[in-house]
């Protein structure tokens, strides 16, 4: 096709990306696989995207690769499909995509064919195409469908964008306000008011030491520091007393658990799912010897075996309201003579190995 047809098929500034518009350039970036069967349809179809300014434009006839295309990085915007090929038809492609582009992810699909009939358009539409260009292709009504497929799927992304970004605003913000309550918790007991957040960073470094997935090493240090959260609801006269605790006082001071668990579970956050079950069970002993529940061993969850060595370390340097802090040395030999009673030997041991000297509050 000549330059002097096409441009007059886009004369009317109808066809192509809308001149002066904000999200030109973004259309013209726009990476667009043209795939046929036929090398001189794809290649008019090619042709007539770079004249109109697609700076992007790639084609195949090769319909088996067209999966593996889809689903490589940099990802496509666009895939104009011909429907009727020999081998792997264009249905058949809409299939495989179907398979593998699993939501939120989204590929809009423009079909090629001379079939004008309502049940292929139907057939088509049902695995997954979004709009329809009949052979033989008019250049206008070509540029026309290909750019309100692309304003579709930018606006699309830009929506994906602005809720995921939101999402995280709201889950940062909950997470925050739920921490900020963790320190209030902690003030009441630690003149530093930073336990918390010492706790958690020391969790998150004995379960990178444990060879733990980073997302989970994440979510553990971000958890941890909410272990104590149930104290909010232990009365001063049991939180901070100086004397030996009643065996009444006692059972007032165990519940902070049940409660802290009680406040962080039913969230749809893995943060604070995994706070509640830190919460729940930090105070077992490996040798079954804790509370509330007397579990033992491996019995006892993971997250709450690591934020025990780093609570307890942590309380054992820093001064408390019934005692003054103890040395490093003295701390860390108490936890070793605890190793396979109180805590589980393999993450004692991870957090010695990752922290001989201990690492001291900033």
């Amino acid at each position: 096709m000549s330059a002097a047809v096409l441009s007059t098929a886009v004369a009317d500034g109808d066809a192509g990306p809308a001149a002066g518009s904000s999200d030109q350039l973004d259309l013209l970036h726009a990476r667009i696989l043209v795939v046929d069967d036929n090398e001189a349809n794809s290649e008019l179809i090619r042709q007539i995207l770079l004249d109109a300014g697609y700076r992007h434009v790639t084609t195949t006839r090769d319909a088996e690769d067209v999966p593996r295309r889809c689903t490589q990085e940099p990802p496509l915007d666009l895939l104009v499909l011909d429907l009727h090929m020999p081998g792997m038809s264009g249905f058949e492609v809409l299939a495989a995509l179907r398979a593998l582009l699993v939501p939120p992810t989204f590929l809009p699909v423009l079909a090629l064919t001379a079939d004008v009939t309502s049940s292929t358009r139907r057939r088509a539409l049902s695995m997954g195409a979004h709009d329809f260009v009949t052979k033989p292709v008019d250049p206008a009504e070509v540029l026309l469908r290909v750019r309100n497929l692309l304003q579709a799927h930018l606006l699309q992304r830009d929506l994906e964008a602005r809720v995921a970004e939101r999402t995280h605003e709201l889950e940062v913000a909950r997470l925050e306000t739920l921490q900020r309550l963790g320190l209030a918790a902690e003030y009441r007991d630690d003149y530093t008011n930073r336990h918390t957040a010492r706790v958690g960073r020391t969790a998150g470094s004995i379960a990178a030491a444990l060879g733990l997935d980073a997302g989970v090493v994440e979510l553990i240090r971000l958890a941890a520091p909410l272990h104590d959260m149930g104290k909010v609801g232990i009365p001063d006269a049991v939180l901070l007393s100086s004397e030996p605790l009643s065996e009444e006082r006692t059972a007032i001071m165990r519940s902070h658990v049940r409660i802290g668990a009680e406040l962080l579970a039913g969230s749809s956050s893995p943060v604070l799912d995994l706070a509640a079950e830190i919460a729940r069970f930090h105070h077992e002993r490996w040798d079954g010897d804790g509370y509330l529940e007397g579990l033992s061993g491996e019995a006892i969850p993971l997250s709450a075996r690591i934020t025990t060595v780093a609570d307890v370390f942590d309380a054992l340097t820093h001064r408390r309201p019934y005692r003054e802090a103890w040395s490093v040395q003295r701390s860390l030999a108490e936890m070793r003579r605890l190793r396979a009673r109180v805590f589980d030997p393999a993450v004692l041991d991870a957090f010695l190995a990752v922290c001989p000297d201990a690492p001291r509050a900033r």
